[in-house]
């Protein structure tokens, strides 16, 4: 497992009976891999997790994992309401052939730093595989400290990387001051990712990357060799649509834009819904002045066919 690039978090497809289509999920998760992504995410909070059972989330990694055959790692996230849920997860990532994992804190339950820390420590002893930790405080309520993460660290040598979702890029500067190259430093916010990049981040957790996967990491490519004059006007013209992915309902708006620019629908799982009326107007007006006033360091994607 390679932790640096762009990881897309990958969306969930699914049918009209609003059951997994694994055929799409795969052949999405190839198209990303193809404009320039180093793998995929799965079971996130963009993935839907919450709303899969654990047989769907089985079979959504064991296709991804056939679709990739090896050239392209897998990463499975973790989240649960208990330890034992999460722990068995874990295994059964480890058992379909995924590359890593990325841990989430306990849902619902926002447990003191003994009771996260052992919660975290379980699950990173449950496999060999290398983690990533994702801190998400905003969205979660827990907020991994850099000083906690630097405690993680000293004890599980598995753990390489955190996804730093905070929205403050002087975190990923925290971590650096305490860990140096030790942990790779991901953003996990879409429209802070240039100036985490400044920052010293090495990968960036993904969104609208489903939708704009080349575009992505051309971003990310600009950033990073510090090519500031094209990556500014790239960033400038992608900003609306990084936004969407910083928002409430970040799924449903993400999905929305991926059925706007033909890749896939916008079906999501009960409580969520689609978009209608207002709300969907906006970003049906944000995909259409991107397409209409794309700029030339935006490097459009291949075709997508499924």
């Amino acid at each position: 497992m390679n932790w640096n690039g762009v990881l897309p978090a990958l969306t969930t497809a699914f049918d009209q009976n609003h059951q997994l289509d694994l055929t799409f999920t795969s052949r999405h998760a190839s198209w990303l891999v193809e404009n320039g992504c180093n793998g995929v995410i799965a079971l996130g909070s963009l993935g839907e997790a919450a709303a899969q059972t654990p047989a769907e989330k089985r079979a959504l990694l064991a296709a991804l994992v056939a679709a990739f055959a090896g050239k392209a790692p897998v990463v499975a996230a973790i989240s649960a309401l208990s330890t034992a849920e999460a722990v068995e997860l874990a295994r059964m990532a480890a058992g379909e052939g995924c590359s890593g994992l990325m841990i989430l804190p306990p849902y619902v339950y926002l447990g003191d730093w003994r009771e996260t820390r052992a919660h975290v420590a379980a699950i990173l002893q449950a496999t060999e595989l290398t983690s990533i930790l994702y801190n998400n405080p905003v969205a979660y309520g827990t907020d991994f400290l850099p000083t906690q993460i630097a405690d993680l660290a000293a004890e599980f040598p598995q753990l390489a990387a955190v996804k730093e979702s905070s929205t403050d890029v002087r975190r990923v500067t925290a971590i650096r001051a305490l860990l140096g190259e030790r942990i790779r430093c991901f953003v996990g916010v879409d429209d802070a990712i240039v100036e985490g990049i400044q920052v010293g981040a090495t990968g960036w957790v993904a969104g609208l990357v489903n939708a704009f996967p080349r575009e992505s990491v051309e971003l990310f490519r600009l950033a990073s060799e510090a090519k500031m004059e094209e990556c500014f006007a790239l960033y400038r013209w992608f900003l609306p649509l990084l936004r969407l992915d910083t928002v409430r309902k970040f799924i449903q708006l993400i999905k929305q834009v991926q059925q706007e620019v033909g890749i896939g629908a916008a079906r999501v799982r009960a409580p969520r819904l689609e978009l209608v009326g207002q709300e969907l107007a906006e970003v049906q007006q944000i995909v259409a002045h991107a397409q209409q006033t794309r700029p030339p360091q935006a490097i459009a994607s291949t075709p997508f066919i499924c």
